[in-house]
């Protein structure tokens, strides 16, 4: 039986890694001549271009091991069958799980190594790309453009303890919509809560607009000590409209214990919406490495049951592809509706996940 396990192992082994990097030269390739033209106009040298695909590579692996990993196991299991492999397995007594074993947890250590790259390297690598892309990569005039698009649900933790969320930032007017600031003392107790409508830079200040000011008791944030309303007021807010640009929160590059640490900090900043999205976030990301296991799990029954011997491979990379394709269009849906506040937080990260299982569960119980 081990032999047997080392056998199939070395062969989903031997195609994962050149799935991989045949994804990696796609999009390497594709990168490259979409954008040729800004290399050359910026004359990026070669050796920065080399940094930048070296760096953005964990984040690579990470997309796309999910595909990898079940076209992988999808193209093994397909030779197996079409050399009877598996029909001379199932005649020994063998049965679904233990025929399949190899594959569920050559599935299960991908996620594994794709949860460790999220937390390690990804934010890193998300990070030191961007910098060297604005650097050296972007074309002035796609700056500009840049920085005239409006930015929604924007996030960012200021001077004076005070935390951000604003609903719609207009660099182009200078323009903040929709705005909560939560301000804390030095033990990170809420004081201070401002809810504006509209905030507009003077060059020197803000102007809020429709502004409440409460302030509030460190011990119980329930009970509010004043509350004051402005039609208009100048505020004492040192960040700049380019501070909102260049320092806002990316949950891509935070790790788990960073993204847990922030919603636990702010978990009373009364900004529930913003909150929300962090906490589906968080799930997620705790979700999204099992998707290698979970699409595995239900692309090895339907591709035991293919009886053609003819067409196979393309049937399996097909059969891959349609599964793949299924499973990211229901877990955006999920996770769109959890930021919409239809599904708690956690039910949107896990539903896809656990209704795939499901489903293979139920496949495997009725066919095996």
């Amino acid at each position: 039986m081990r032999l047997l396990d080392n056998y199939i192992n070395k062969s989903i082994f031997k195609v994962f890694l050149t799935t991989v990097f045949i994804f990696f030269f796609m999009y390497l390739l594709i990168d490259v001549t979409s954008q040729l033209d800004e290399f050359i106009d910026r004359k990026v040298p070669f050796s920065i271009l080399v940094q930048y695909y070296v760096s953005f590579f964990p984040v690579i692996i990470v997309q796309t091991s999910s595909i990898a990993c079940l076209i992988s196991v999808l193209l093994t299991f397909s030779s197996l069958g079409h050399n009877n492999e598996i029909l001379a397995m199932r005649s020994t007594g063998l049965n679904f799980w233990q025929i399949t074993k190899p594959a569920l947890l050559f599935a299960l250590l991908i996620s594994c190594v794709v949860f460790y790259l999220n937390e390690r390297y990804v934010p890193e690598a998300i990070q030191t790309t961007n910098q060297i892309r604005n650097n050296h990569m972007v074309l002035e005039v796609d700056r500009m453009l840049k920085k005239k698009e409006k930015i929604k649900n924007l996030t960012l933790y200021g001077l004076k303890n005070r935390l951000y969320f604003i609903d719609t930032l207009d660099p182009q007017n200078n323009e903040l919509h929709g705005i909560t600031i939560i301000e804390h003392d030095e033990s990170q107790n809420v004081t201070q809560k401002i809810v504006a409508l509209k905030g507009v830079w003077t060059g020197i200040a803000w102007k809020f607009s429709k502004c409440q000011v409460t302030t509030l008791d460190p011990r119980d944030i329930t009970s509010p000590i004043k509350i004051k309303i402005y039609d208009e007021k100048l505020m004492d807010i040192k960040e700049a409209p380019q501070d909102f640009l260049t320092q806002r929160l990316n949950v891509s590059s935070m790790n788990l214990r960073e993204l847990k640490n922030y919603i636990h900090r702010f978990a009373n900043s009364g900004a529930t919406k913003a909150l929300e999205n962090f906490r589906v976030d968080f799930h997620h990301k705790i979700a999204y490495p099992l998707e290698n296991f979970v699409i595995v799990l239900i692309g090895l029954p339907f591709v035991m049951m293919l009886k053609s011997r003819k067409g196979t491979t393309i049937t399996s990379i097909g059969l891959g592809l349609l599964i793949g394709f299924f499973y990211h269009i229901l877990d955006a849906l999920s996770l769109a509706f959890g930021k919409g506040g239809l599904f708690p937080p956690i039910v949107a990260a896990w539903a896809t996940p656990l209704l795939f299982v499901a489903i293979a569960l139920i496949i495997i119980e009725r066919n095996f």
